[in-house]
């Protein structure tokens, strides 16, 4: 049964389930929960999996999803204005931390040049999986420290296809040779040379093209189908195929999935695409960080105990001051520098990569690589740690200094308008007169590709999702706008509104009666019969037909309106009483029946007297 694949996933759920709400509650966040329930259920406590380095690498997909989910996030445009820190920062932090861990190694402890410099290389990187993460988890990509550390990180997973490369050289200078002929490596490092090249860069403008030209008609169509499912099932194709194309290259499955999102970002469509591929995202990265879990050697830590502890120390301290210093080089503030430090400063899950390419290729040791894999493990499991250190006791030393060194991107808009349909329209319309900004969402294709022809900031997806509420901006919205035209989508999201947006005002479409008393109940603020006033116009020009006014007409009708919300108000208060509520409404009618007569007959009065003056 061990061998089983659902009892593997069971294992896995239930100790997510368990431990992770409880790691959570306690304050020590979700990703260390799913760290001790990789220790807990790995092969050195209770041996519930036996093969954590086979679902380490599966895992390894909920990191390619996140990167395409933030290169959903960033436009081509804003990934230009970024060259600077991404160039800058990540270069000299790969470059700087290589070469000092190098050395150490190469002096310190007297490893051949080559495999000094691939224990460099492979160290200097960090967990993209686990920083990225956890600035996610603080609201810091639209931050500057957020975005320097994404910088580093993004430099990271370019240059690994650089080191990968560099393996063959480097393996010369070790003399340890390679564990698996040439014709295998040709095939774990893709095509070579000129042609390699020219794949690269036909692929890159391939995907440039397709995400420009034809992704967009495709999801036009299925937007119109109404077809949830295929909608996700086009967005986990989207991401598959980028990983397929990158590895058919030997590149890194992560860049290609970042390239995708990037070439996707200025699409309409991009926050369903989100939408649907968050939970796939979710569920893979904490089977990732149960996966790290489980890979941490105890048997190699028991025996050299001192050894590992204090490489993962020094690994740390090393890393950290060199992100400091170039923080400063930066000019990020003192609070921004330390944490972005104590974010980057461990190993990362593509060191376990480059090791087993390095090993592969003879660039380092099976000893060391076992070594060093339970360094990488053992500092990603502290990174968590060290941020908790930095929040309870370094933080608040910083109360009064931003965190970030300037506040975060505003992007909202004052006005939501969810559902552009005839309604939606003619609010939009008129909040337009006025220059008022306002941001859209609708589900309508066609209804999205003619908002975008006049420069509308506008969102493809369901309005009562509270994450795409949140991307376009409805946290600081002072209105937003529900014009669905389903009555029960409608009362959800005003639902959902109110208790993730308390501060918004909410201005909502009620289809008749019945519905009004439905959105009250959810605490809306404005709800307007959308039949009323239309059925009063026609009403108020009959009357004029029939020879009225048209003062009186209006008159009438307004007055009409005032009683007929009153009494509205009166029955929603009763609404439990049926008895009660058909006696009141009988009452109602014959009180505005009463009313309405005598004002006519009193302005009619007022309009003889003013005909004999």
């Amino acid at each position: 049964m061990e061998g089983s694949l659902l009892f593997s996933v069971f294992i896995f759920l239930a100790a997510a389930c368990v431990l992770v709400p409880l790691s959570k509650l306690s304050g020590l966040g979700s990703v260390i929960g799913y760290l001790i329930a990789g220790v807990i259920i790995g092969p050195y406590v209770l041996g519930a999996i036996s093969d954590p380095i086979t679902i380490l690498h599966f895992s390894e997909f909920g990191v390619v999803m996140m990167l395409f989910l933030i290169g959903l996030e960033l436009k081509p445009k804003e990934l230009w204005n970024m060259r600077s820190r991404l160039l800058g920062l990540g270069g000299l932090q790969v470059g700087a931390s290589s070469l000092i861990i190098a050395l150490v190694a190469h002096y310190g402890f007297n490893h051949p040049l080559g495999e000094a410099i691939t224990i460099g290389m492979a160290l200097a990187l960090s967990s993209t999986a686990i920083a990225l993460q956890i600035m996610q988890d603080r609201g810091m990509m639209n931050e500057v420290a957020g975005q320097s550390g994404f910088s580093v990180l993004l430099f990271q997973d370019v240059i690994v296809i650089a080191m990968i490369a560099a393996l063959p050289f480097l393996a010369t200078m070790t003399g340890y040779g390679a564990v698996i002929d040439s014709a295998h490596a040709e095939d774990v490092h893709g095509p070579e040379g000129l042609w390699w090249a020219l794949s690269i860069f036909g692929v890159f403008a391939g995907m440039i093209i397709a995400g420009r030209i034809l992704l967009r008609p495709i999801f036009k169509i299925i937007a119109r189908s109404k077809v949830r499912e295929t909608f996700t099932a086009m967005a986990l194709l989207l991401v598959i195929g980028a990983a397929l194309l990158m590895n058919w290259l030997g590149l890194s499955a992560a860049l290609g999935a970042f390239i995708a999102g990037v070439v996707l970002a200025d699409s309409e469509y991009r926050h369903q695409l989100e939408r649907d591929i968050e939970p796939f995202k979710a569920l893979l990265l904490g089977l990732f960080f149960i996966s790290v879990g489980m890979s941490l050697d105890f048997a190699t830590l028991a025996e050299k105990p001192a050894l590992i502890f204090g490489l993962v120390a020094g690994l740390i301290g090393v890393k950290f001051l060199v992100l400091y210093v170039i923080g400063a080089v930066f000019k990020l503030v003192l609070s921004s520098r330390i944490l972005f430090a104590t974010l980057l400063c461990q190993a990362g899950e593509f060191g376990f990569v480059l090791f087993q390419f390095a090993l592969t290729e003879g660039a380092i040791s099976a000893e060391t690589s076992t070594l060093l894999t339970a360094v990488i493990a053992l500092s990603m499991g502290l990174t968590p740690i060290l941020i908790l250190i930095f929040d309870k006791f370094i933080s608040p030393l910083f109360a009064t200094q931003s965190l970030t060194g300037e506040p975060p991107i505003d992007e909202g808009s004052r006005v939501l308008v969810l559902g552009f349909g005839r309604v939606g329209q003619l609010a939009g319309r008129l909040l337009h007169t006025q220059n008022i900004a306002t941001t859209i969402i609708d589900n309508d294709g066609d209804h999205i590709d003619f908002l975008k022809q006049f420069g509308h900031r506008v969102y493809y997806g369901d309005a009562s999702d509270v994450d795409l509420l949140h991307k376009a901006g409805a946290a600081k919205a002072d209105v937003i706008i529900v014009a669905m035209d389903d009555r029960d989508k409608v009362t959800q999201t005003v639902h959902e509104i109110r208790e993730h947006f308390p501060k918004a005002k909410i201005v909502a479409r009620a289809r008749n009666r019945g519905h009004l008393f439905d959105l009250l109940a959810e605490d809306v603020d404005f709800a307007e019969r959308e039949t009323v006033r239309g059925g009063l116009a026609m009403g108020r020009k009959a009357l004029t037909y029939l020879g009225f006014s048209e003062d009186k007409a209006r008159d009438l009708s307004d007055k009409f309106l005032e009683m007929d919300f009153k009494l509205a108000m009166e029955a929603y208060e009763m609404r439990g009483d049926m008895e009660a509520l058909v006696s009141k409404a009988r009452r109602g009618h014959a009180l505005l029946k009463e009313t309405l007569s005598g004002e006519a007959n009193y302005m009619s009065h007022d309009e003889e007297e003013d005909d004999n003056n």
